[in-house]
């Protein structure tokens, strides 16, 4: 194309031809994908209310009700956090001299989640002024439950309680959950007493 025909173009293409070749020589660089901020609730505690042999302190923000799937066993319960999509199962049991089995049965379930996690760690619990022992097992990993417990006094009362997030398990999106979370695992374990109940 010569001089004479650039000159007989409408100023607009002319624009428009330049804006085309100067925009061949741009490079997308694609953003790395990221996740939604997630607005957690002020941490506040309230007392279990149930006839149950065991209490606990439970975030204000969560429910509790009945395990649906074991009506059987009336002092099983779910701890439901709607927030974070989030369920603490609680079971407990009446111990028969078979507090051994009890142990190993959790940690077993705690380990099943091998195939998944990154690693385990488990964190012994002991707080004799309340007669409450036991160990907290942290799974990291993109494993179904990252935190499970038990708790016993080592002669009648054994409680075990696993946390589970309703989500696809990915560690690295659900990690501020988790972190949220654990904290009020923490306060559970710690705040655990035994009750009479008849």
């Amino acid at each position: 194309m010569n001089n004479k025909n650039l000159r007989s173009l409408p100023f607009f293409s002319l624009l428009l031809v330049t804006m085309l070749f100067a925009s061949c020589h741009h490079h997308y660089i694609p953003r790395p994908r990221g996740y939604f901020r997630i607005a957690f609730p002020e941490k506040s505690y309230k007392d279990l209310t149930l006839k149950v042999p065991y209490t606990f302190k439970i975030p204000v923000y969560s429910y509790t009700e009945s395990d649906s799937l074991n009506l059987d066993q009336p002092y099983w319960i779910t701890i439901q956090i709607p927030e974070n999509h989030a369920q603490i199962h609680i079971s407990y049991i009446r111990l028969n001299k078979n507090l051994a089995a009890h142990t190993e049965f959790s940690r077993a379930l705690a380990y099943k989640h091998t195939e998944k996690a990154s690693s385990i760690e488990e964190q012994i619990f002991v707080n004799r002024a309340k007669n409450v022992y036991g160990t907290l097992y942290t799974i990291k990993g993109d494993a179904a439950s990252p935190m499970q417990f038990y708790l016993t006094d080592s002669v009648s009362n054994f409680l075990r309680g696993a946390l589970y997030i309703k989500e696809v398990p990915n560690f690295d999106s659900l990690r501020p959950v988790i972190n949220f979370l654990s904290q009020d695992v923490l306060q559970l374990v710690e705040s655990t007493e035994w009750k009479n109940i008849k």
